[in-house]
């Protein structure tokens, strides 16, 4: 018996191979097939500055930056917001950092208070993009983003508290609510650090002087009697 011509196979139809022929709307040309959190991240910093906070950022002004669609910007982030909490841990880190720098030059003989300060300083006029982050979302962002850099300064706080015991241990001072001297010290320093960054750098001597004779003042008149 002969048999009939075979029938056309599903996937044969015109209407689907029309369908299979249509681009992906994430891999049309100039996008990139793939995307990790830190290439969101990346693309997020290269759109801030000085004058441009995170929370004034979209998704698709973050999307097209990175080089994909907006729909694959939810693979890493369920949205904007959490995308700008998580540069502002990456910049609590970048502040950690800068407390190294300020205990290496301590050790090197230079007051640690104006070895800090000035550390400080340069970070600020270094460019970190991400220690801009932390300066100005603490003012500007969002209640979320205000919690979370206050997460990250309460960090900062702790590890600055312990310094100023074990120093203030070694000069045979005991200090009145250490946790309390070591925010006044964290906040002044941020809130003179997001002032620099509204400044030209040839008025950086200044306020290191300023900030170094404030912070002392802070330390002297924590010294319990």
């Amino acid at each position: 018996m002969e048999s009939g011509p075979d029938p056309p196979c599903p996937d044969s139809s015109p209407a689907v191979t029309q369908a299979s022929n249509l681009p992906d709307p994430d891999s049309q040309p100039g996008r990139k097939a793939t995307i990790s959190r830190s290439d969101l991240l990346a693309a997020a910093l290269r759109l801030i500055g000085p004058h441009r906070s995170v929370s004034s950022l979209s998704l698709r002004e973050v999307a097209r930056e990175a080089g994909i669609a907006p729909n694959s910007f939810y693979r890493q982030f369920r949205d904007i917001d959490e995308l700008a909490v998580a540069l502002i841990d990456l910049a609590g880190q970048s502040l950690r950092k800068i407390v190294g720098a300020a205990r290496h030059r301590a050790a090197s003989n230079i007051s640690i208070v104006r070895g800090s300060v000035e550390a400080f300083m340069e970070q600020v006029r270094a460019d970190d993009k991400l220690l801009h982050v932390l300066l100005r979302e603490g003012t500007v962002g969002s209640d979320a983003f205000k919690q979370a850099v206050d997460r990250e300064l309460m960090f900062f706080e702790e590890e600055l508290r312990a310094d100023l015991e074990r120093i203030a241990a070694r000069q045979g001072h005991t200090l009145d609510e250490p946790a309390l001297a070591a925010k006044a010290i964290t906040r002044l320093a941020f809130a003179m650090g997001a002032t620099a960054m509204d400044l030209p750098a040839d008025r950086d001597e200044e306020l290191i002087r300023q900030l170094s004779k404030m912070v002392r003042m802070i330390i002297v008149g924590a010294r319990a009697s």
